[in-house]
């Protein structure tokens, strides 16, 4: 793991909530500064995001990701890569009555804006939210990530309801900036689930103390 992750401002005497909400704007005031992607096409940063990913989940079948919006570490390269390789992937979409479910991607060119302020969803059936219990891994997006494992996400509570329906052994790769690794610690609730590994645009590694690093 790289050695110079960054210092966020102390938010220890805030409340949890409150201390997420408070770490989220510095975060994310500090992607629309530093990481831009281009209008169209994918550059270098993108290249190298899709090949740290590929090396990452590496003889997996089956693949549950995200597609990147804004100024998140860029994805969409990485989901036609995958697709090319016969992996099947799945993307979040938002279900009858607004479930948290899944989709099948099925090319970039099938993905479309479904939801206000969500990001493009395949066609197609939609699946239960337990169909995440089929993939080898999850590649998961996060605004920082610290030594730990802790994971800061975007507030949404997805993750929170699909982590834990992943098969036992899967492990769960969050994608951010290299500057988005954190010392920490990042505040956690309860319900809040470590992440195992990381994937930069410069490397991918496994946290240490997960029990993935332990079989290494």
């Amino acid at each position: 793991m790289t050695s110079d992750a960054r210092h966020l401002p102390d938010t220890g005497w805030l409340e949890v909530d409150d201390a997420k909400d408070r770490l989220r704007q510095v975060l994310r005031q500090h992607r629309r500064g530093h990481h831009r992607h281009p209008e169209t096409g994918h550059d270098a940063v993108c290249e190298a995001f899709t090949e740290r990913a590929l090396e990452a989940v590496e003889g997996c079948d089956a693949v549950a990701a995200y597609v990147s919006v804004g100024f998140e570490p860029c994805t969409r390269l990485l989901l036609d890569r995958l697709e090319q390789r016969g992996v099947s992937v799945l993307l979040p979409v938002l279900g009858p009555r607004l479930s948290r479910s899944w989709g099948r991607f099925r090319g970039t060119a099938d993905l479309g804006d479904r939801a206000p302020g969500r990001p493009p969803e395949p066609s197609g059936e939609t699946l239960p939210a337990e169909a995440v219990g089929e993939v080898d891994a999850l590649i998961i997006p996060a605004l920082a990530v610290d030594r730990n494992g802790r994971r800061l996400g975007q507030g949404g509570g997805w993750y929170d309801r699909m982590l834990p329906l992943r098969a036992e052994g899967v492990p769960t790769f969050a994608m951010v900036h290299p500057d988005e690794l954190v010392a920490g610690p990042l505040p956690t609730e309860e319900h809040d689930e470590r992440v195992d590994a990381v994937i930069t645009s410069d490397e991918w590694f496994l946290i240490e103390g997960s029990s993935f690093a332990a079989g290494r």
